[in-house]
């Protein structure tokens, strides 16, 4: 029997980060879609709910930034 995890080569890492940054796309996508939901419910509280709308997508994103930069630290 062929070892198959013997024949992947190159790097995965690579990979890996491609897959993960799908939890902070959906997070974002996510934020959004409330702020809109949000907006339409409510139209006068659009200034306030847009404070956390930027607050939500920068911990999104920082996740995101934090996951790439990860594996560049303990490699």
């Amino acid at each position: 029997m062929v070892d198959v995890l013997a024949e992947v080569t190159g790097n995965l890492g690579a990979v890996a980060y491609g897959l993960a940054a799908i939890g902070p796309g959906i997070g974002v996508g996510i934020v959004f879609a409330a702020y809109i939901q949000a907006t339409a419910r409510q139209p006068e509280s659009a200034g306030l709910t847009r404070t956390y709308l930027f607050m939500g997508f920068a911990l999104s994103e920082a996740l995101a930034l934090i996951g790439f930069v990860v594996p560049f630290i303990f490699s």
